[in-house]
């Protein structure tokens, strides 16, 4: 079932060196069990930036195959329904998970696709084609249905970032009772910031741009320092002495990971966000003698997104407050050469400014 198409869209792929190859492909047809989406915004991330749009690796994500097209935070609308899908119809909004696994190993069971280590798993922009096209066929089984109130670019926020961001804050138990370190302002820390609160802690937010660090004044967060020699000071002073009760690292920073374990209190929580870099550290007066608990986490699950759908919907939040710059799909080269700044928020394919 479905309606009128083109024959024919546009798309853009990353060929590695700092390039963004635009491409005029076939519509794609949606086979059973998927859905064919007509792309209403997708955001960039920073793995697309650091492992695809500057040299193609497979430090994160797995190897990403040459000739697809690019993009992995996918929102859009429903145009065609393959065979045997029940659950969607033409015309309904959805945000996209961006990872299918197999759908039989332990972690697809529990709905943690990032975590499969099969070979049919296929990530949207990596090993199948994604977001930055006119077009995009998805599978049934990674589409959310997106509120009323959710706009298409808080979907993309949703798809990666803010899911990312969530399922931190939920390995750390995060509530009202709780004061959270956010190391690294980056679009992740900045998600971590606006759920946190939306959850009840309160919240300090550390980085050393200045446009960053504004950014998370203007989202709500408590008190914002600079990641300086003294932010550790600062904040213990900001705590009584005691330290944070969840400190989360964003920054990927072997600085930035030190100073979460130093900031986090006795019996705390810390969540290791963000991507690469290494760190090191004394155990004992660091980790042991604090009886810290030390947390990885890696993007989140499908049911886990749902909910924080639902959360913010209930709670009227939108996830696009975080972008600050929007382009067309054909000036994607202009989208990924601003964002390799490193000094701005999210940044937007708004499909809707064609």
């Amino acid at each position: 079932m479905s309606t009128k198409l083109p024959r024919k869209m546009l798309g853009m792929k990353l060929p590695g060196g700092a390039k963004v190859q635009a491409v005029e492909v076939d519509v794609p047809q949606p086979g059973p069990g998927q859905v064919l989406l007509k792309m209403k915004a997708a955001s960039l991330c920073g793995s697309d930036l650091k492992f695809i749009y500057f040299e193609h690796t497979d430090k994160t994500g797995g190897a990403r195959y040459d000739d697809v097209i690019a993009g992995h935070e996918p929102s859009g609308q429903v145009v065609a329904v393959g065979e045997g899908v029940l659950d969607f119809q033409i015309g309904d909004r959805v945000v996209v998970y961006h990872i299918q696994g197999c759908g039989y190993c332990d972690e697809c069971k529990k709905g943690f696709f990032i975590n499969c280590q099969q070979p049919e798993r296929r990530a949207y922009g990596w090993q199948r084609d994604g977001a930055l096209a006119e077009y995009m066929v998805a599978d049934a089984s990674t589409c959310i249905h997106l509120p009323d109130f959710l706009t298409y670019e808080d979907g993309a926020m949703i798809a990666c970032g803010f899911g990312t961001a969530y399922q931190g804050l939920l390995r750390a138990g995060v509530s009202g009772k709780d004061r959270v370190l956010v190391m690294g302002l980056g679009p992740v820390g900045q998600a971590v910031v606006i759920i946190a609160k939306a959850l009840g802690a309160q919240t300090i937010g550390v980085d050393i741009a200045e446009e960053r660090m504004e950014m998370a004044r203007k989202i709500g967060a408590d008190l914002v320092l600079k990641g300086d020699d003294s932010c550790v000071e600062e904040i213990m002073k900001a705590t009584d002495g005691k330290g944070v009760e969840v400190a989360i690292d964003c920054s990927g920073s072997a600085v930035g990971r030190h100073r979460c374990l130093e900031a986090a209190r006795m019996w705390g929580n810390v969540v290791f966000l963000g991507e690469q870099g290494t760190v090191t550290f004394e155990p004992s007066p660091l980790l042991l003698h604090k009886n810290l608990t030390l947390h990885g986490s890696w993007v989140t699950s499908v049911g886990n997104m749902e909910r924080l759908v639902e959360l913010l919907d209930r709670k009227k939040i939108h996830p696009s407050q975080i972008i600050t710059h929007r382009f067309p799909l054909r000036d994607t080269d202009k989208a990924f050469e601003i964002f390799a700044t490193g000094k701005t928020g999210k940044v937007c394919i708004d499909h809707e400014m064609e």
